[in-house]
């Protein structure tokens, strides 16, 4: 085994309970993890993870890299299906139904959670053709129900009055921040509950990213937010609650500005102030 030096700060890992000190929302709560693992393999990812989520709030995932915030945030549309030798134990409640129920039509449920990845990925075809996808695939084509999404998921994602003149032409030709928000407005024009995003700002540039962080503002109440991201800064300017992950473990899980600025644990307050990770 490898000494630690006498400054590394890195927390030891070890069964603890997660301290909770969250912001709870009006409207109750929209998800709620209990006792949640997962594995790839033999390897485990994740350990007990417990947590509510507050409907139209915005909850941050914060931690270093590898710590499975990402692995959580897709666990809850169940992007993780597909990848061999998974396994999950516990239980996500959403609506009262477990999503790992082998009734649960997972294809419905990927509608309810719309999913924004890191790096924008728009379709090779026109920016209208982008945002009803989803009504594409539900066999939807009525012209006026398919012209009133666009309007509406535009300007939801405050890029209507940027494109409402090119709607037909092909989204490969605007900005990397035009292009994540129109898979924002690609998400959100099923009429989703809840919005997934990992890591939505990794890829652009700080003024484009300032859009993006305006924009999950103006969404909040709308919809529950879940965000995935490395930038600390971000999770205290977008954020109600903040999750701090560290080796698969929720460690602490509170109302952001406390988590900034008062955390409970000595682990999370050297996360925050960059002694680690």
């Amino acid at each position: 085994m490898v000494a630690l030096a006498a400054d590394d700060v890195r927390p030891s890992v070890t069964e603890t309970e997660t301290v909770y000190h969250l912001k709870r929302g009006p409207e109750g709560t929209a998800l709620a993890i209990e006792d949640f693992r997962l594995w790839y393999g033999a390897a485990q990812a994740l350990h007990g993870v417990s947590m509510t989520v507050e409907r139209g709030l915005v909850t941050a995932l914060i931690g270093p890299s590898g710590c499975g915030k990402s692995t959580l945030l897709r666990s809850l549309n169940r992007m993780n299906d597909l990848i061999d030798g998974l396994r999950t134990g516990g239980r996500v409640m959403f609506d009262g139904t477990d999503i790992y129920d082998r009734r649960v039509d997972v294809i419905a449920l990927r509608k309810r959670m719309g999913m924004v990845f890191q790096k924008p990925n728009p379709f090779p075809m026109s920016i209208f053709e982008n945002v009803i996808y989803p009504l594409r695939v539900d066999g939807i084509r009525d012209r006026h129900v398919l012209e009133e999404t666009v309007e509406r998921a535009l300007k939801g994602s405050a890029l209507w009055d940027e494109v409402k003149d090119r709607l037909h032409q092909s989204a490969l030709g605007m900005s990397g921040g035009q292009q994540q928000r129109l898979c924002i407005a690609r998400a959100i024009a099923a009429d989703p509950e809840v919005l997934l995003m990992d890591e939505p700002c990794s890829a652009l540039d700080p003024i484009a990213t300032a859009k993006i962080e305006e924009l999950i503002d103006d969404l909040s109440g709308r919809y529950t937010i879940i965000i995935v991201t490395h930038n600390m800064q971000q999770a205290a300017r977008v954020s109600d609650n903040t999750a701090f992950m560290y080796l698969g473990r929720l460690i602490e899980y509170g109302e952001t500005e406390a988590m900034f600025t008062n955390p409970k644990l000595g682990r999370t307050r050297d996360y925050v102030t960059g002694r680690f990770g």
